[in-house]
């Protein structure tokens, strides 16, 4: 059976583009446009689709307005269509926060370059976003954020994180709750060029811990975690006796720039039993094969478990493969961390 969509954005160019390129997708069928909040209210009544597409800025109500009452009274999966600007970024993180499943980055205003990606990158995520358990998440209540007191781990221990759909709100509640003496925490999230600055300015707000983007030679330090930047790899390398970021611009690894397995194999290759793996909500497989080597090197891993993930793929993918030692729920991750680190050796 099809996806069902809808596309609600104010822009007609948009709407017929989104249309088309949805439309050629024989798994998706485009049930109907809406040009603002109020008539996509209307429409969801009318046609009860399956997926959102949103737009941010349109007349009428504020996409992020009508977001925060879509989730709150009728929860569905919504993927945001987001301008590649400094305000869109921030903008599409706020909606990720309010439940949106992922977003995608509008083509360029001309259309002349891009728009075959930009067609099968926004049917995957449409796909995704149907097998999501974005209603359930949004009729879940809250789990209160209990922060973790102590961390206690040898030094030269490191903590490594990958994600990718759902993964803005998983990391966020891991990062939330760590304490500032916890090891160095690096971190990959699929997400494109200027988002990930963003995304770590965010989440250093809301930390106790210090939360950056990382640069290449930047030394790993306690209390610190570092999000790998949009369009490159990030890798963990020892030199000098310290742990430090190196950033890569290579090809894609898994189909990802950042990659999760190219960040996973860097620690298991410099760091081997002092690490501790953690993969979460994601689509695909990227990540269980670094994991493996991971775990094989002596780490710890966790994988985020099936009830609690947005998008049970990578986790799952992980899981199947062998490489995660224990799963958990995504309230229970920063505790697991924590404890995991106490028998670090």
């Amino acid at each position: 059976m099809s996806v069902k969509v809808l596309v609600v954005d104010d822009s007609a160019l948009i709407r017929s583009v989104l249309t088309k390129v949805l439309n050629n997708d024989a798994g998706i069928k485009v049930v109907g446009s809406a040009i603002d909040p109020i008539d996509a209210r209307k429409k969801i009544k009318e046609l009860n689709p399956d997926v959102l597409t949103l737009d941010i800025e349109m007349p009428n109500m504020n996409g992020l307005e009508f977001l925060d009452k879509l989730m709150r009274l009728r929860p569905m999966p919504v993927v945001m269509v987001s301008t590649l600007t400094q305000k869109g970024a921030e903008e599409t993180l706020l909606a990720l926060e309010l439940g949106a499943v992922d977003f995608v980055a509008k083509p360029n205003a001309n259309l002349t370059t891009g728009l075959d990606e930009f067609g099968a990158e926004v049917c995957q995520k449409v796909h995704a976003a149907a097998k999501s358990s974005a209603r359930s998440r949004g009729m879940r209540a809250k789990v209160p954020q209990i922060a973790i007191t102590s961390a206690s781990a040898p030094q030269g221990s490191l903590i490594a994180i990958g994600a990718s759909t759902g993964g803005v709100e998983a990391i966020r509640a891991v990062l939330i709750k760590m304490p500032k003496d916890c090891p160095p925490i690096v971190i990959t999230q699929h997400m494109p060029v200027g988002f990930t600055e963003r995304f770590a300015t965010r989440l250093n707000d809301l930390c106790d811990i210090e939360v950056c983007e990382a640069q290449d030679r930047m030394v790993l330090e306690v209390g610190h975690a570092y999000i790998a930047k949009g369009g490159v790899h990030l890798r963990v390398e020892k030199s000098s006796g310290q742990l430090k970021c190196r950033l890569e611009d290579s090809d894609e690894v898994s189909g990802h720039k950042p990659s999760v397995d190219v960040l996973f194999k860097s620690v298991a290759k410099n760091v081997s039993n002092k690490a501790i793996g953690v993969i979460l909500t994601g689509m695909g497989r990227d990540g269980a094969i670094g994991l493996k080597e991971m775990q094989q090197a002596g780490a710890f891993t966790i994988g985020q478990s099936e009830i609690s993930s947005l998008v049970y793929g990578m986790p799952k993918v992980a899981f199947e493969e062998g490489a995660v030692s224990e799963q958990a729920d995504i309230d229970n991750v920063a505790s697991r961390i924590a404890m995991a680190t106490t028998k670090l050796k």
